[in-house]
């Protein structure tokens, strides 16, 4: 437990960070979720309109630091790609 008043301070705000953090990163597994099980539904459309969705969340788990510039690279061109080959 934390004695002096900054320490104190910083507590609360890591606490209130990891909370904002898992709220990005959750949002963005779901969303990619969906655009996997419309993939997997073979529904075209369907899966389009959720690779945009997943694509801005990614986006801005990105921009509040939660994910590494590599990893938003990869997940997005490997769910582009997928969505793009669908028949």
């Amino acid at each position: 437990m934390p004695n002096m008043k900054n320490a104190k301070k910083a507590v609360k705000t890591s606490a209130k960070r990891k909370v904002e953090n898992n709220d990005f990163k959750a949002s963005m597994k779901t969303a990619i979720k969906n655009v996997e099980r419309a993939i997997a539904s073979k529904d075209k459309e369907v899966a389009k309109e959720n690779l945009a969705i997943a694509i801005k969340r990614i986006d801005k788990a990105a921009s509040a630091g939660v994910i590494t510039a590599n990893y938003v690279a990869r997940t997005k061109s490997r769910l582009t790609l997928k969505v793009n080959n669908m028949e």
